[in-house]
């Protein structure tokens, strides 16, 4: 009993003293400041992160619409823009024209396949 009788007077002596009431009172404050609140410093920093990635998005977007309006008012001036964009897109072809697919691959032909015996 005397053990915990002296604890307690140690600890009601730390606590009346000036010192720790601020720093606790300090301590508190900046955790709850720095990362504990919804406008804490964590989320302000994350939000930094995030409005980067949000810029580099929007300058990406930009620069495929600068393109587009490009092509556009290409195909509003060259009449041949638009044969070209359905030749390279879609594979279109003109009436008068025969198109041949050459393939690069290296398969041998499945007559020579089949009559290979294995050991």
């Amino acid at each position: 009993m005397k053990v915990l009788g002296r604890i307690k007077t140690f600890l009601l002596r730390l606590w009346r003293s000036q010192f720790l009431k601020y720093s606790v009172v300090c301590i508190a404050g900046v955790l709850i400041v720095g990362f504990l609140d919804e406008n804490s410093v964590w989320s302000h920093i994350k939000n930094l992160q995030r409005i980067d990635e949000l810029t580099e998005e929007t300058e990406r977007y930009n620069a495929d619409f600068q393109r587009d309006q490009a092509q556009i008012r290409e195909l509003e001036t060259n009449p041949k823009a638009m044969e070209k964009i359905a030749r390279e897109r879609y594979f279109m072809k003109a009436d008068d024209e025969d198109i041949f697919v050459l393939s690069d691959d290296d398969r041998a032909p499945k007559s020579i396949v089949d009559h290979e015996e294995t050991e």
